[in-house]
């Protein structure tokens, strides 16, 4: 993992203003060469100045002391450099100034300047030495050595170190930016893989939904058929023994029914985990439960819908298993009838099944009508059920009510682009009425 720029900032350990104790050991052994160099230096100056030798010692010791300060202050190091120039001190001094100064995050016009003023101030000092030793006679050469020497001196003492600083600082200000960009892309990749587990997350709750509300539409209407029918066939097994049997014949009808349907969408289930198995590395083993659940939801629901239905040509099939149940309903149809894509056939027939189960748990024995509409861009479908002639009869059966039945209806129509609307009537009965585009 990279470390961002704050994580460095707080991760400073050299003393003052260094960032670490090598950058400052390299410092003050610089500042040391350099104060030994000025203080060589300083003596000729004192003979020629015509002062005390100690008192140019001391002036070279302090001014080339002046370098530890060449991170925090590399201007001030340059304009010092530039000053000592006429005694001839400060060459280390110089160079190294110029060095930080070039590679300083400065304004160009600084640089530029500085290294100007160092460039003409060394020239002008070499040119006036030289001058004086050809004057001595201590250089025999011509009078054209004079300017090639102070030019040739002060582009010496000048460029290289300008030149290597501006290059530094340039490749150091990229790998920093690079760092920086590194820093940001692993954040965001960081904030994509939670985002991704977020939506991971709720793709899961999502079809643990879906595989819930397909279990409860495919088992919960002939399971509450058969307990009415058991329930019918408690009252008349000894009083007509033949309407009895008929009874258990529908039970067990509808028993293997649902478990039918059952079986075939455990093992879709069951055959979507194994292939999520089989593509998922062994080191992953841990996280197939999770990720197969989507994997088996979808092709689960796929499947059903496409293979099994139901269709809406079973409709009739349906109505006539509640008439069996002891419900009278009556179904009509409007329009011309066609053929839908497959989810909008089973969620219409989904809508029928759990509305008339409503009916089974809530109000045995109330007639009940069921129309279906085919019209030109949708398909509408009301099943509405009168008052129960029994008030105690909704609860004779026993049947159990989890409250998921009209909040499944509605999230299947609604998630088709559709209109859910349910409610009671005036009259005193149910009503459940939807409308589902037929694109």
């Amino acid at each position: 993992m990279t470390t961002t720029g704050a994580d460095r900032a707080t991760a400073l350990s050299g003393p003052w203003w260094w960032s670490r104790w090598r950058s400052a050991v390299l410092d003050v052994g610089l500042a040391l060469v350099s104060a030994l160099e000025c203080a060589a230096e300083g003596i000729p100056f004192a003979r020629d100045a015509g002062i005390p030798l100690s008192a140019g010692i001391v002036f070279g010791l302090l001014a080339g002391s002046v370098l530890v300060l060449r991170r925090k202050w590399p201007i001030a190091v340059v304009l010092v450099a530039i000053a000592i120039t006429p005694a001839q001190m400060g060459f280390l001094m110089g160079i190294v100034g110029l060095y930080t100064l070039a590679a300083a995050e400065l304004p160009r016009r600084i640089i530029v300047a500085l290294a100007g003023m160092s460039l003409v101030g060394t020239m002008i000092v070499t040119f006036v030495r030289v001058k004086q030793d050809m004057a001595r006679g201590d250089l025999t050469l011509g009078d054209w050595f004079v300017p090639f020497a102070a030019v040739t001196t002060s582009l010496g003492l000048t460029a290289p170190p300008v030149l290597l600083g501006l290059y530094v600082g340039a490749r150091r200000r990229l790998m920093e930016s690079l760092r920086e960009r590194a820093d940001s892309l692993e954040r965001e990749l960081q904030l994509l893989a939670e985002r991704a587990e977020e939506r991971a997350e709720w793709a899961r709750g999502e079809e643990r939904t879906r595989i819930a509300r397909e279990m409860h539409d495919v088992v919960a209407h002939r399971v509450s058929l058969m307990v009415v029918h058991a329930a019918a066939l408690q009252a008349v097994a000894r009083k007509d023994p033949e309407k009895a049997v008929r009874n258990a014949a529908l039970v067990g009808d509808m028993g293997r029914q649902a478990l039918t349907e059952l079986r075939e969408m455990l093992g879709v289930l069951r055959s979507g985990e194994a292939a999520q198995r089989r593509t998922v590395p062994v080191s992953a083993s841990a996280s197939v439960p999770l990720a197969a659940v989507g994997v088996a939801a979808a092709a689960a629901a796929s499947r059903v819908v496409e293979e099994d239905g139901p269709w809406l040509s079973e409709l009739e099939v349906l109505i006539g298993q509640s008439a069996a149940a002891g419900m009278v309903v009556d179904l009509s149809v409007e329009g011309a009838v066609r053929s839908y894509t497959a989810v909008i056939e089973q969620t219409a027939f989904r809508v029928v099944q759990e509305a008339l189960t409503n009916v089974h748990k809530h109000a045995a024995g109330a007639k009940t009508h069921v129309r279906l509409a085919h019209r030109v861009a949708e398909i509408a479908m009301q099943v509405e059920n009168e008052p129960p002639p029994e008030p105690a009869s909704a609860a004779s059966a026993g049947l159990p009510s989890g409250g998921n039945g009209l909040v499944g209806m509605r999230e299947r129509v609604l998630g088709l682009g559709g209109v859910f609307v349910s409610g009671p009537t005036d009259a005193g009965g149910f009503r459940v009425s939807a409308v589902i585009p037929a694109a």
